[in-house]
Protein backbone atom coordinates (compact mmCIF):
# COMPACT_ATOMS: atom_id res chain seq x y z
CA UNK A 1 0.00 0.00 0.00
CA UNK A 2 1.36 3.33 -0.60
CA UNK A 3 2.23 5.58 1.87
CA UNK A 4 1.25 8.78 2.43
CA UNK A 5 3.23 11.92 1.85
CA UNK A 6 4.82 14.02 4.31
CA UNK A 7 3.00 17.02 5.32
CA UNK A 8 4.83 20.39 4.41
CA UNK A 9 5.02 21.84 7.78
CA UNK A 10 6.62 24.92 8.78
CA UNK A 11 6.96 26.51 12.19
CA UNK A 12 5.61 29.67 12.88
CA UNK A 13 7.85 32.45 13.30
CA UNK A 14 6.57 33.06 17.08
CA UNK A 15 7.81 29.74 17.67
CA UNK A 16 10.45 29.48 20.46
CA UNK A 17 13.27 27.08 21.46
CA UNK A 18 12.33 26.97 24.97
CA UNK A 19 8.87 25.23 24.35
CA UNK A 20 8.23 21.90 23.15
CA UNK A 21 9.26 21.36 19.84
CA UNK A 22 5.37 20.06 17.92
CA UNK A 23 5.88 16.66 16.60
CA UNK A 24 5.03 15.88 13.05
CA UNK A 25 2.30 13.26 12.76
CA UNK A 26 3.81 10.80 10.61
CA UNK A 27 2.05 7.76 9.69
CA UNK A 28 4.55 6.04 8.83
CA UNK A 29 8.57 5.64 8.83
CA UNK A 30 9.93 7.33 6.15
CA UNK A 31 11.54 4.27 4.75
CA UNK A 32 11.89 4.98 1.24
CA UNK A 33 13.55 7.33 -0.87
CA UNK A 34 10.55 9.28 -1.34
CA UNK A 35 9.91 9.82 1.99
CA UNK A 36 12.93 10.38 2.95
CA UNK A 37 13.82 13.22 0.54
CA UNK A 38 10.32 14.70 1.55
CA UNK A 39 10.84 13.93 5.24
CA UNK A 40 14.75 16.21 4.53
CA UNK A 41 12.29 18.96 2.77
CA UNK A 42 9.80 19.34 5.46
CA UNK A 43 12.74 19.58 8.01
CA UNK A 44 14.69 22.06 6.08
CA UNK A 45 11.58 24.31 6.07
CA UNK A 46 11.44 23.80 9.97
CA UNK A 47 15.05 25.49 10.67
CA UNK A 48 14.72 27.42 8.00
CA UNK A 49 11.64 29.15 10.08
CA UNK A 50 13.23 30.31 12.91
CA UNK A 51 14.34 34.04 13.23
CA UNK A 52 17.81 35.12 13.48
CA UNK A 53 17.50 35.71 16.83
CA UNK A 54 16.02 32.58 17.69
CA UNK A 55 18.96 30.74 15.80
CA UNK A 56 21.71 32.64 17.90
CA UNK A 57 19.58 31.63 20.95
CA UNK A 58 19.75 28.10 19.86
CA UNK A 59 23.34 28.12 19.02
CA UNK A 60 24.15 29.67 22.74
CA UNK A 61 22.14 26.72 24.62
CA UNK A 62 23.88 24.18 22.03
CA UNK A 63 27.67 25.49 23.08
CA UNK A 64 26.08 25.13 26.50
CA UNK A 65 25.32 22.23 26.43
CA UNK A 66 28.17 20.92 24.37
CA UNK A 67 30.99 22.51 26.85
CA UNK A 68 29.03 20.47 29.51
CA UNK A 69 30.36 17.09 27.71
CA UNK A 70 33.00 15.00 29.04
CA UNK A 71 34.27 13.82 26.21
CA UNK A 72 34.04 17.75 24.49
CA UNK A 73 36.33 18.72 27.97
CA UNK A 74 38.95 16.33 26.78
CA UNK A 75 39.17 16.63 23.02
CA UNK A 76 41.92 18.38 21.60
CA UNK A 77 41.11 17.43 18.20
CA UNK A 78 37.76 18.98 17.05
CA UNK A 79 36.30 18.56 14.03
CA UNK A 80 33.24 20.89 13.59
CA UNK A 81 31.21 22.39 10.60
CA UNK A 82 30.80 25.91 9.32
CA UNK A 83 26.67 26.18 9.45
CA UNK A 84 24.28 26.23 6.15
CA UNK A 85 21.30 26.31 5.03
CA UNK A 86 20.10 27.40 9.01
CA UNK A 87 21.99 24.49 10.32
CA UNK A 88 22.76 25.13 14.08
CA UNK A 89 25.84 27.12 14.35
CA UNK A 90 28.70 25.97 16.55
CA UNK A 91 31.49 28.12 15.50
CA UNK A 92 31.25 29.67 18.77
CA UNK A 93 33.28 27.00 20.17
CA UNK A 94 35.84 27.72 17.84
CA UNK A 95 37.56 30.12 19.98
CA UNK A 96 36.53 28.26 23.38
CA UNK A 97 38.95 25.17 21.74
CA UNK A 98 41.36 27.30 21.00
CA UNK A 99 41.82 28.96 24.35
CA UNK A 100 42.26 25.17 25.73
CA UNK A 101 44.74 24.64 23.32
CA UNK A 102 42.79 22.46 21.13
CA UNK A 103 43.25 22.03 17.07
CA UNK A 104 40.34 22.89 14.85
CA UNK A 105 39.38 20.88 11.96
CA UNK A 106 36.73 21.58 8.95
CA UNK A 107 35.69 19.23 6.64
CA UNK A 108 36.56 19.40 2.84
CA UNK A 109 35.02 17.20 -0.19
CA UNK A 110 38.15 15.33 -0.85
CA UNK A 111 38.97 15.26 -4.66
CA UNK A 112 38.88 12.45 -6.85
CA UNK A 113 37.63 10.41 -4.20
CA UNK A 114 33.50 9.45 -4.11
CA UNK A 115 32.15 11.34 -1.79
CA UNK A 116 34.14 11.50 1.38
CA UNK A 117 35.80 14.16 3.27
CA UNK A 118 39.27 15.28 4.28
CA UNK A 119 39.76 16.89 7.64
CA UNK A 120 41.80 19.97 7.27
CA UNK A 121 43.04 22.18 10.22
CA UNK A 122 41.33 25.72 10.58
CA UNK A 123 42.75 29.06 12.11
CA UNK A 124 41.60 32.78 11.11
CA UNK A 125 43.82 32.49 8.64
CA UNK A 126 42.84 29.25 6.74
CA UNK A 127 42.60 30.41 3.04
CA UNK A 128 38.73 29.54 2.11
CA UNK A 129 36.66 28.74 -0.78
CA UNK A 130 33.14 28.10 -1.54
CA UNK A 131 32.52 24.18 -2.87
CA UNK A 132 30.23 23.50 -4.97
CA UNK A 133 27.23 23.05 -2.34
CA UNK A 134 27.74 26.57 -2.09
CA UNK A 135 29.38 25.72 1.52
CA UNK A 136 32.68 27.82 2.35
CA UNK A 137 35.67 25.41 3.69
CA UNK A 138 39.35 25.36 3.45
CA UNK A 139 41.09 25.82 0.01
CA UNK A 140 41.61 22.11 -1.50
CA UNK A 141 45.27 23.16 -3.04
CA UNK A 142 45.78 24.58 1.05
CA UNK A 143 44.21 21.31 2.65
CA UNK A 144 46.26 19.24 0.18
CA UNK A 145 49.41 19.23 2.20
CA UNK A 146 49.40 16.56 4.93
CA UNK A 147 51.06 18.07 7.51
CA UNK A 148 47.32 20.57 7.38
CA UNK A 149 45.14 17.61 7.67
CA UNK A 150 44.08 14.63 9.50
CA UNK A 151 42.68 11.14 8.66
CA UNK A 152 39.67 10.84 10.46
CA UNK A 153 40.65 7.91 12.45
CA UNK A 154 42.91 10.37 14.27
CA UNK A 155 40.33 13.36 15.33
CA UNK A 156 39.01 12.57 18.72
CA UNK A 157 35.43 14.45 18.57
CA UNK A 158 33.49 14.67 15.66
CA UNK A 159 30.45 17.29 15.43
CA UNK A 160 28.24 16.71 12.98
CA UNK A 161 25.10 18.70 11.35
CA UNK A 162 21.52 16.69 11.22
CA UNK A 163 18.48 17.38 9.29
CA UNK A 164 16.82 15.18 11.92
CA UNK A 165 17.16 12.83 14.59
CA UNK A 166 14.49 10.69 16.92
CA UNK A 167 14.49 9.60 20.84
CA UNK A 168 15.97 7.01 19.96
CA UNK A 169 18.63 8.66 18.40
CA UNK A 170 18.81 7.78 15.14
CA UNK A 171 19.43 10.39 12.64
CA UNK A 172 18.91 11.62 8.89
CA UNK A 173 21.66 13.20 7.23
CA UNK A 174 21.68 15.38 4.11
CA UNK A 175 22.02 12.07 1.80
CA UNK A 176 25.24 12.65 0.11
CA UNK A 177 26.65 9.75 2.54
CA UNK A 178 29.86 11.93 2.97
CA UNK A 179 30.24 11.50 6.82
CA UNK A 180 28.61 7.57 6.76
CA UNK A 181 31.68 6.80 3.96
CA UNK A 182 34.61 8.81 6.23
CA UNK A 183 33.57 7.15 9.14
CA UNK A 184 32.43 3.81 8.01
CA UNK A 185 35.69 2.14 9.89
CA UNK A 186 34.02 3.38 13.68
CA UNK A 187 32.31 0.28 12.97
CA UNK A 188 35.49 -2.08 13.27
CA UNK A 189 38.16 -2.06 15.88
CA UNK A 190 40.47 0.48 16.73
CA UNK A 191 41.34 3.81 17.06
CA UNK A 192 37.87 6.22 16.70
CA UNK A 193 36.59 9.63 17.54
CA UNK A 194 33.71 10.37 19.17
CA UNK A 195 30.85 10.74 17.08
CA UNK A 196 27.98 13.90 17.87
CA UNK A 197 25.46 14.86 15.64
CA UNK A 198 23.69 18.02 16.31
CA UNK A 199 20.67 19.95 15.25
CA UNK A 200 17.88 22.14 16.71
CA UNK A 201 15.25 20.90 18.67
CA UNK A 202 12.40 21.55 16.20
CA UNK A 203 14.10 18.79 13.85
CA UNK A 204 13.28 15.94 16.26
CA UNK A 205 11.16 13.83 14.89
CA UNK A 206 8.96 10.50 16.31
CA UNK A 207 10.42 8.07 14.54
CA UNK A 208 13.61 7.72 11.98
CA UNK A 209 14.06 4.66 9.91
CA UNK A 210 18.21 2.65 10.74
CA UNK A 211 19.65 2.27 7.17
CA UNK A 212 22.40 -0.49 6.78
CA UNK A 213 24.73 2.45 6.03
CA UNK A 214 24.17 4.71 8.91
CA UNK A 215 27.25 5.18 10.83
CA UNK A 216 25.98 5.11 15.23
CA UNK A 217 26.28 8.38 16.60
CA UNK A 218 28.07 8.45 20.55
CA UNK A 219 25.46 11.41 20.70
CA UNK A 220 22.96 13.72 19.56
CA UNK A 221 23.04 17.31 21.26
CA UNK A 222 20.52 20.03 20.17
CA UNK A 223 19.70 23.34 22.55
CA UNK A 224 17.17 21.21 23.91
CA UNK A 225 18.72 17.98 25.26
CA UNK A 226 21.63 15.46 24.86
CA UNK A 227 20.29 11.84 23.68
CA UNK A 228 22.33 9.11 24.31
CA UNK A 229 21.64 6.49 21.88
Amino acid sequence: MPHAPLPDTTFPREFHHDEKAPDLSFSTVADTPKQRRELRRTLRRRRRALTPRQQRQAAKALCRRLRGLPEFRRAKRVALYLPNDSEIDPRPLIAWLERRGAEVYLPVLAPLTHNRLWFVRYHAGTPMVTNRFGIREPDTRHGAHRARRLPAWALQLVLMPLVGFDDQGQRLGMGGGFYDRSFAFTRQRGPRPRLIGLAHECQRVPTLPVASWDVPLDAIVSDARVLRP
